[in-house]
């Protein structure tokens, strides 16, 4: 599958945000991470996921990079800004996301995102 995806170039990208309590944070970095982003991997050109740990709270971001919304919607449905909110979501963020953002990718410079 990794040689299928090599060959398509990100077009979109879909970006959620979510909050968490600071004592709640590391353990819902692992809990997100095992239940939401590995799956998004499989299905994604590729994924970033971000933390920012601010006085009160801790923010999380995930970006997941698509050939086209029409591809998205095919992991998100039929409407790609609806989210698919995990199990565990009520019990660890402050509020659940109502949408996530949708962009149009228009160039990229540099080994962004190569670690």
């Amino acid at each position: 599958m990794a040689e299928e995806t090599s060959t398509k170039r990100p077009a979109i990208a879909r970006i959620w945000r979510g909050r968490t309590k600071p004592e709640l944070a590391d353990e819902y970095e692992t809990y997100n991470y095992e239940a939401g982003v590995k799956p998004l991997m499989e299905k994604a050109l590729g994924v970033q996921t971000f933390r920012e740990d601010r006085d009160g709270e801790s923010e999380f971001i995930t970006i997941s990079y698509w050939e086209s919304v029409e591809a998205m919607s095919v992991f998100a449905g039929s409407d790609p800004t609806r989210i698919h909110h995990l199990d565990r979501d009520p019990e660890f963020l402050i509020e659940l996301p109502k949408e996530v953002q949708i962009v149009r990718l228009l160039v990229s410079h540099g080994n962004v995102g190569t670690a």
